[in-house]
């Protein structure tokens, strides 16, 4: 007899006259019980039975089979292939056997081998039930296989099952995401029977389709809304941008649940209105409600967005005393907001905890890596990841490519660029040539960073021509940083940042009737400026600054705080970098321009509120100016503070007068 590790998948009749005294007196419950137990959640249990199953004959039992291919597909073991393969041996397979082996392809995210199997089972005359349908549907949903998704249909309807309100829902379900909303709307008004979860999918099919009217006028028109009703339609409304009439709709609800604060917290972060989803997971609290971990990512998504360290910790400590294991989203999601909060070391620690690790951990922690400057213990990472036998993806290369761009090595970082087809197996997409872009302009090789762009195999992208406007800044390269932001405002006319750049390059040449000409074309366009914004957690509130906003209740002290701050710099050296400004103006109306950047603001708030050698954490939603960039490693020095800064570009850490970019950014 084979052994369990090298198990037949099915075995002839001869192979049973060894069988074993006992377990040949199993019955089929005792098997069934064994397989519903144990075998759920251990594979060498699952093998075992699968062996007595074979020995005692039950395996020509559909119930028996059928849940032996169950097992074998249940997502935990990673072992579809396996699943088919036992299918296969399965005698005259009955809709209970293809019911199991369509949902667990389904469950695989093997869609189109759900619909295979259907087929097969149409071949077979095996005839579907109402069970088959609603898995079906799911399937031609998520293979975005419409043509397949309307056979289907055409199925139901011949088998007599339309009426059924779970294959109903389903379908409109799937008509709604293939955009296809009469198609839906027909399956809902078919016969006037749909109960409310077909009038859900509806709002929802409305919704993705972005045919808001059309959801509002079906949604007030139901009698009998349920919570789900108004969950589709809050989260519905913030994924459509009309963030506000979703937070009323949610406002009006009598009945909440967990769904119903998800949603409106995903739709806060998703738009960006991270202090905002903060807020209403604090609601969250008060009422009482007890957040799960797909509720718990989404706030530390928020969390690592404002620089919110406070609310993180407070999160990593309530999954700890609520005994919630960290799996992998969990864990990766704490491993991102610890990193984009500036702290490393606490990323580290719950990374090295983790028992379940995936690729989007590991590469969570390189990304993090590398934003903070560490390159070389990121492509550490990168190898040690490989020995440990998880393969690297697009995300993990672009993390690395993106470490050394940051830090400066540009023969590395070529190399594992060169590498990425022969070695991995990955193509090059748009954002690895960008780096490639960034990583030679960073270093000063403009004309090989042009020559990298006029050879991508694609039509490079504003981002990718983005990088060697910077390069083009940082390098003072006027001729070709002309003719780079002039197709930048062509590719993207509306973005603010594109012009700013180029204005900067024209200031520090002196060319100041050319930054009046960008700011004339910004306002023939209407480009609006986008405000810069500091962010700093103090006590568990994160507080906001915005250069003229004098809203803040401190900002009298602030100022204050400002004044001899910049006054203590002067005396120790400090000379304000005023080709910075982008208005010819006199030169003292230019040092106090650059004296109320946000940045400043918030660090003058973080030296009044925090005690002697505390770290001051700062996030900007803008990239730091060199002005403040040399501010911030004197002020280290003078007052004696470690300063974490994460602008739009990467993460700065000052200490004792140096700052970890080593002024290469």
């Amino acid at each position: 007899m084979s052994t369990t590790t090298n198990l037949p998948y099915h075995l002839a009749p001869k192979d049973f006259s060894t069988e074993n005294k006992f377990t040949s007196q199993l019955s089929q419950k005792t098997i069934l019980d064994l397989l519903n137990t144990k075998s759920s959640t251990s594979l060498h249990h699952l093998k075992q039975v699968h062996a007595v199953a074979l020995r005692t004959g039950h395996f020509q039992d559909h119930y028996v089979s059928g849940t032996l291919v169950k097992c074998y597909a249940n997502p935990h073991f990673s072992n579809l292939n396996f699943a088919l393969k036992v299918f296969e041996y399965v005698p005259n397979p009955n809709v209970f056997v293809f019911n199991i082996i369509i949902k667990g392809c389904l469950q695989n995210n093997e869609p189109c081998k759900a619909i295979w199997c259907y087929y097969k089972m149409m071949a077979a005359h095996a005839r579907p039930n109402k069970f088959t349908y609603p898995t079906l549907f799911k399937a031609c949903t998520a293979a975005e296989a419409a043509e397949e998704g309307v056979q289907v249909h055409a199925h139901v309807i011949k088998q007599g099952l339309s009426g059924d309100v779970h294959i109903r829902s389903a379908g409109i379900q799937m008509y709604g995401s293939f955009g296809e909303v009469e198609g839906a709307r027909r399956m809902l008004d078919e016969d006037g029977n749909s109960d409310v979860i077909c009038f859900n999918a509806m709002i929802d099919g409305y919704l993705k389709c972005g045919e808001v009217e059309a959801a509002k006028e079906l949604f007030w028109s139901m009698e009998d809304k349920n919570v789900g009703s108004w969950n589709v339609m809050v989260s519905g409304m913030a994924k459509c941008g009309m963030i506000e009439e979703a937070r009323e709709l949610f406002n009006e609800m009598k009945e909440k649940n967990e769904i119903s604060w998800s949603a409106m917290i995903d739709g806060y972060i998703k738009g960006g209105y991270y202090k905002e989803a903060l807020e209403v997971f604090n609601v969250m609290q008060r009422e009482e409600m007890r957040p799960r971990k797909f509720v718990l990512s989404s706030v530390l998504a928020a969390c690592a967005n404002v620089g919110a360290l406070d609310q993180g910790r407070w999160i990593h400590a309530y999954v700890n005393n609520n005994s919630n294991s960290f799996d992998a989203v969990l864990g990766t999601a704490l491993v991102d907001m610890y990193a984009k909060c500036g702290r490393l070391d606490m990323a580290w620690d719950v990374f090295e905890k983790m028992e379940k690790k995936e690729v989007f951990t590991w590469n969570a922690m390189i990304c993090g890596l590398g934003m903070h400057g560490r390159a070389e213990d990121a492509i550490e990472l990168f190898f040690k990841m490989q020995k440990q036998k998880f393969r690297p993806n697009g995300i993990t290369l672009l993390g690395v490519l993106s470490a050394c761009a940051h830090s400066g090595m540009v023969d590395e970082g070529l190399r594992i660029f060169n590498s990425m087809e022969e070695v991995y197996g990955i193509e090059p997409g748009m954002e690895h040539y960008g780096c490639v872009v960034d990583l030679l302009g960073r270093a000063g090789l403009l004309g090989e960073a042009e020559e990298v762009m006029y050879s991508m195999p694609m039509e490079p992208s504003a981002a990718v021509w983005g990088a060697l406007l910077g390069a083009c800044r940082k390098h003072g390269d006027v001729e070709l940083g002309e003719r780079v932001g002039k197709i930048l405002l062509e590719l993207e006319p509306q973005n603010s940042g594109r012009y700013a750049l180029l204005s900067n390059i024209y200031a520090r040449a002196g060319r100041w009737d050319d930054v009046a000409n960008v700011r004339k074309l910004m306002k023939e366009r209407g480009v609006k400026t986008s405000t810069g914004i500091s962010m700093i957690d103090f006590d568990g509130v994160v507080h906001e600054f915005k250069m003229g906003d004098g809203s803040h209740p401190q900002m009298k002290n602030i100022y204050l705080m400002l004044k001899n701050m910049i006054k203590r710099l002067k005396m120790e050296g400090y000379s304000p970098n005023t080709s910075q400004v982008l208005f010819d103006i006199e030169e003292e109306e230019k040092e106090a321009e650059l004296q109320y950047h946000s940045e400043k603001l918030a660090i003058a708030f973080g030296l009044i509120n925090t005690k002697p050698g505390t770290t001051i954490h700062v996030v900007k939603n803008l990239r730091m100016c060199e002005d403040c960039h040399s501010a911030f490693k004197l002020i280290s020095q003078v007052y004696d503070r470690e300063i974490i800064v994460r602008d739009r570009a990467r993460y700065h850490h000052f200490k004792t007068g140096t700052c970890s970019c080593k002024d290469f950014w």
